[in-house]
């Protein structure tokens, strides 16, 4: 028994060639497999006021800072006293100083601008960190609630059962998840799709204005990529822009500071 177990298994064994080259692919497959991982696990430095400056320049006065509430934030402030507070749900997986740019513009309007940081950078991981952050600046402010592609969606996630807190919410890049409505709601909603962008599918973007409020407001931001609603640079899979960054930047600011206007004030 022993004997023709021992010649099955020699009639088994692989050529010493073909173990190296099994071998070496099986390697390969597995440090791509963990770099994959340790590049969502292992995030990159956190540098706030890193290439923040907005296109319209610095406004007088304007700090940002990181701070820690219920997990960390990066806190936005201007000069005076703040108006409007902004809640802003990063893209997924993109570090959260990529949207200081906007927060650093809208406080020249005396916006407060508030920026959670996630595990893993994925707002899925804590779709009600606002609520903590509305409760400690909200008073006494016009609250809205903004987002980026996955950050847009789980913002919309939390707008849906929390509608009588919020003043107003702005979708960049994103659209609600197909099991989340807002379209029996009153909520004012301004949605932006960069005109080239490939990683938000514009039809998706589109069709997600069904399970919006009628007076939900789509935008379409000329030339622009998903990319540039952020400052992280190029993205797997977008379009190509034909404008400039700045370009595009400044006319998401124009968007967003005409909705802001729209809103009765607090």
């Amino acid at each position: 028994m022993t004997r023709l177990t021992n010649r099955r298994r020699t009639r088994l064994a692989l050529p010493p060639r073909v173990r190296f080259w099994l071998g070496l692919i099986l390697a390969l497959v597995l440090g791509y497999i963990i770099a994959l991982a340790q590049s969502a696990v292992v995030r990159p430095p956190l540098v706030v006021g890193q290439d923040a400056v907005p296109p319209s320049g610095q406004a007088a006065g304007v700090t940002s800072t990181l701070e820690n509430e219920g997990g960390a934030f990066i806190n936005i402030k201007p000069a005076g006293e703040a108006k409007t507070l902004l809640v802003y749900y990063s893209g997924g997986l993109v570090r959260p100083q990529a949207y200081e740019w906007l927060g650093r513009a809208l406080a020249a309007d005396g916006v407060q601008t508030v920026i959670p940081i996630f595990p893993l950078d994925l707002a899925v991981t804590g779709i009600n960190r606002a609520a903590a952050l509305i409760k400690k600046f909200g008073e006494g402010k016009q609250i809205i609630i903004a987002g980026h592609s996955l950050g847009g969606a789980m913002a919309a996630q939390y707008a849906k059962g929390h509608t009588n807190q919020l003043n107003g919410m702005i979708l960049m890049g994103a659209y609600p998840a197909g099991n989340v409505t807002l379209k029996d709601t009153s909520l004012p909603v301004l949605s932006l799709l960069a005109e080239n962008d490939r990683v938000a599918n514009p039809a998706n973007v589109r069709d997600g204005l069904n399970r919006l409020p009628a007076s939900a407001r789509l935008t379409v931001i000329p030339g622009s990529v998903h990319s540039f609603f952020g400052r992280y640079g190029p993205q797997k899979g977008d379009g190509l822009p034909t404008v400039t960054h700045a370009a595009a930047e400044n006319e998401i600011l124009g968007a967003v500071r005409a909705f802001l206007a729209t809103l009765p004030t607090p």
